[in-house]
């Protein structure tokens, strides 16, 4: 592949990312918050739509894998549209495919039906398998619509932070709203390190958290739980320095992590499964159940802490 079409690669999943961003923000306006369903579905489904025909207008050789294009939920329907959903690239073909996209249209759809609520995104990464047989995650975006925020890899090999709109408050700006308008629009994105004997750790909002209280408890530090949406919007927040580490046993599939840990990796976090492994995506079985993201200073410390209580581990 050439340097100019890997640098078309980074952008795109950026472009796609934010763009599915603005519809969702149109689709809340539209439909409204009073039949939370709705709502979900017609955001999941408007945006997988968006997505899979863009992909398939832009690369049209690569395979997809959605959270919406999976047989199982092939009755969903959204607001006023009778169609299914499109689904995704065969198994085989995906699975022997050197490029594979890697899409959550919506992930944290209960944070999107809430109004007010900003913790939820759209993942957009890209896995590839290069003539030696070697595969990685090459390109990932993670919009965050309702914070005006997409984080994104990029061709150097580092991440970047964009800012929909400079002058619009966000997570990571502070001062006056002229001070707002000075930000740049685009800057790198680097895991900060956390405070000295402090770890802030993400936690679901809404699965009570036994295993990563019982791993607080455990660890040597002034621990403090922080409950976020969405697997997009928690990752996003290590990376933004507003918690410290996101640790999960508690199952997910390869699109909640899949964009999400291609930028946290390219920001420099250490991003694993919760016994170190490495994360592999593209696989027969989707299902990818635990991650650790984190400065890679927490590494050790969170991978012993997990072990040592790894009897409490959920399934």
């Amino acid at each position: 592949m050439t340097e100019r079409a890997a640098a078309d690669d980074h952008a795109l999943a950026a472009e796609l990312a934010a763009a599915a961003g603005r519809l969702l923000l149109g689709v809340r306006d539209e439909v409204g918050f009073a039949d939370g369903r709705a709502l979900k579905d017609t955001g999941d489904l408007r945006s997988h739509e968006y997505l899979m025909a863009a992909l398939a207008e832009r690369c049209p050789g690569d395979a997809v894998l959605s959270e919406e294009g999976r047989s199982s939920v092939a009755g969903k329907r959204s607001k006023d549209d009778d169609r299914a959903p499109t689904r995704n690239t065969g198994e085989a073909e995906r699975l022997s495919a050197p490029r594979v996209w890697i899409i959550d249209p919506l992930d944290g759809t209960r944070e999107f039906s809430e109004e007010g609520r900003r913790d939820w995104a759209v993942h957009v990464a890209l896995w590839e398998r290069d003539a030696a047989g070697a595969a990685r995650l090459s390109a990932g975006a993670v919009a965050l619509p309702a914070q005006g925020l997409t984080l994104r890899t990029c061709a150097t090999g580092g991440a970047v932070l964009v800012r929909d709109d400079a002058g619009e408050p966000d997570p990571v700006t502070a001062g006056s709203d002229a001070a707002r308008r000075g930000l740049p629009r685009e800057v790198p994105l680097h895991v900060p390190a956390p405070d000295t004997g402090k770890l802030r750790i993400a936690v679901s909002r809404t699965r009570p958290p036994e295993f990563v209280q019982r791993l607080a408890e455990k660890l040597d530090l002034d621990v403090e739980l922080v409950p976020i949406g969405s697997a997009g919007a928690k990752i996003s927040a290590v990376l933004l320095g507003e918690v410290d580490a996101y640790v999960h046993a508690g199952g997910q599939y390869e699109w909640d992590s899949a964009a999400p840990a291609a930028v946290a990796l390219a920001a420099g976090a250490h991003a694993s499964r919760i016994d170190g492994a490495p994360l592999e995506y593209n696989r027969k079985d989707p299902r990818l159940p635990d991650i650790l993201v984190c400065h890679p200073v927490s590494a050790s410390t969170l991978l012993t802490g997990i072990r040592d209580v790894g009897d409490g581990l959920p399934g």
